[in-house]
């Protein structure tokens, strides 16, 4: 009896071909993402009172922040060669070696998009919104949670990402024969963007209902400081059954580059989240615009 005899195989088409266009599902899946961001926003700007010609210049912050800040997160923390050999790629959605060709935007690392988010939306905060940061971070944490979901359900699209070897009796084993070579034999495997996935919807929800429900988005910070902790804390506890990523160091302490990173914005969280009291505000003062 193969192996496909015996466990839930992932072979999916990658694509949807529209005849003059071909549409990647993991590029679908950020349209999804951002589009459905995009909604949630609109419905806290309608909440919080705030007018929304804001609302686009933050949507196109946020764009180029995550694009920009992800793809260089992952060169440079997982493929840095790539500098040398293929320059351009590192920057637009092509290869130039060993051919040219269009290849979307992918090896995205959520690391590097965190950064390059911190820092757009630092500039749309100042000088755009002319809100305390942490208001925006706050707010802008539940959108991102919920695209994190949409984005694993494109890297499972494209069988990336994926666990290490799964017992044979584990109800979570999957076949990903479309798994690039640097992950070795097709074995079952666990799913883990789906792990993810499901992960970051569950964070959405409660980031969610703690905005609506609670004062806690008075208290400038604390919002985004738990997004942190709860975040990478899942990061770092999905990692143990993810297989290494591009030429990922595994440290001594038997932690990977995921889980090293993961952990410095954890501590980072705590510390908003405690020193989120002193820029607690009114009601009235949050919707002063």
């Amino acid at each position: 009896m193969n192996l496909h005899e015996l466990y839930i195989t992932w072979d999916p088409s990658k694509d949807l071909s529209l005849g003059f266009f071909t549409l990647h599902y993991y590029s679908l899946m950020f349209v999804i993402a951002f589009g459905l961001g995009y909604y949630v926003m609109k419905k806290i700007f309608d909440r919080d009172s705030v007018n929304e010609k804001y609302l686009e210049p933050l949507f196109t912050w946020t764009l180029v922040g995550t694009i920009f800040g992800a793809r260089l997160g992952h060169v440079i923390f997982y493929q840095p060669e790539l500098f040398k050999q293929d320059f351009w790629s590192v920057f637009l959605p092509i290869r130039t070696n060993p051919t040219f060709e269009f290849t979307g935007f992918s090896g995205l690392a959520s690391h590097g998009a965190t950064i390059g988010l911190i820092f757009t939306t630092l500039y749309y905060s100042l000088k755009i919104i002319k809100k305390n940061p942490f208001w925006v971070y706050d707010r802008l944490a539940i959108v991102v949670a919920l695209g994190g979901t949409f984005v694993r359900i494109g890297n499972f699209f494209n069988s990336e990402i994926v666990g290490k070897p799964a017992p044979a009796d584990s109800p979570f084993a999957i076949l990903f024969p479309q798994q690039s070579l640097e992950y070795g034999p097709i074995v079952p495997r666990y799913p883990a963007q789906l792990f993810e996935s499901v992960s970051y919807f569950i964070l959405f929800l409660i980031l969610w209902t703690i905005y609506r429900k609670t004062n806690k988005k008075y208290q400038q910070g604390w919002i985004f400081g738990l997004f942190f902790v709860i975040l990478w804390g899942i990061r770092l506890v999905v990692e143990f059954w993810k297989a290494p990523q591009g030429n990922e160091f595994i440290h001594t302490d038997g932690l990977n580059t995921g889980q090293v990173l993961s952990i410095p914005f954890m501590i980072a969280g705590m510390v908003i989240m405690f020193l989120s009291k002193k820029f607690t505000i009114t009601p009235e003062e949050n919707s002063k615009l």
